[in-house]
């Protein structure tokens, strides 16, 4: 199974959409609220190429992005293969 990594914040519809996604693959994956937390936010950024919105998402180390994102490579037809890696 993918490690998937999502940088998540408080009050996040974005959010909340994308980790609806991951459940409904039955994708585990680690929820890491940068909320309060700065030097979560920093590392968000530092990871995303400068993104500063949540929510941000890695699979496997790479980033995918937000939930737009995770959304369209679903529709595409490409998140089966990466979180089956």
């Amino acid at each position: 199974m993918a490690n998937v990594e999502i940088y998540t914040g408080a009050f996040c519809g974005f959010c909340a959409r994308a980790k609806s996604l991951l459940n409904s693959k039955n994708q585990v994956f680690t929820e890491i609220d940068v909320t309060m937390d700065a030097a979560k936010r920093d590392e968000m950024k530092a990871r995303s190429g400068g993104r500063t919105s949540v929510p941000q998402i890695f699979i496997n180390g790479r980033h995918i992005g937000g939930s737009d994102d995770l959304a369209a490579l679903e529709r595409d037809g490409g998140l089966a293969a990466l979180l089956a890696a």
